[in-house]
C-alpha cells in the first residue's frame, strides 16, 4: 500500500469509529491484531469496538474534523478538532502504524481540552 492509500485509510477508519461503525471500520481496515497505546481503551479488537460503541451509545451528537494527515513510512498522524456536547471541544494527535498488509496494527494518541482563553490568538490546530 502507498502513503496515500494508508492516509485516505486512516481517516476513513477513524471517521467511521468515531461515528458509530466500530466494527466495520475493525473489519474493513484492521488486521489481526490491533495494539492499542490509549490507557483509557483495552488492548485489542474488542476493545476497541467497546470502547467506540459506548462513546456512540453515550455522546451520539458529537463531530470530528480531520484539520491534517501526515504520513511516513508505515506511520500516519492524524490532527482533529473534536466537538462533544455542551461545546465541550478537543485537539487531538492520532498515529496509526500500518502492516505490510496495509492494515492498521497500532494506535497512540494524545488529547487536549481547547481552554476558553488562550494567552495567544492562535488556534490549536
Amino acid at each position: 500500500m502507498s502513503i496515500e492509500e494508508n492516509k485516505k485509510n486512516a481517516i476513513a477508519f477513524y471517521k467511521a469509529a468515531y461515528e458509530g461503525s466500530p466494527k466495520a471500520a475493525i473489519e474493513k481496515y484492521v488486521g489481526n491484531q490491533y495494539i492499542q497505546h490509549n490507557p483509557d481503551v483495552a488492548d485489542g479488537l474488542q476493545g476497541f469496538i467497546d470502547y467506540f460503541e459506548r462513546m456512540q451509545s453515550d455522546y451520539p451528537n458529537k463531530s470530528i474534523e480531520f484539520v491534517r494527515c501526515i504520513g511516513e513510512g508505515d506511520l500516519v498522524a492524524l490532527h482533529t478538532h473534536q466537538t462533544w456536547p455542551g461545546n465541550d471541544q478537543y485537539v487531538t494527535m492520532d498515529f496509526f502504524r500500518f502492516d505490510e498488509n496495509g492494515k492498521i496494527c497500532e494506535h497512540w494518541d494524545a488529547i487536549q481540552q481547547i481552554p476558553e482563553k488562550s494567552a495567544n490568538p492562535n488556534t490549536m490546530y
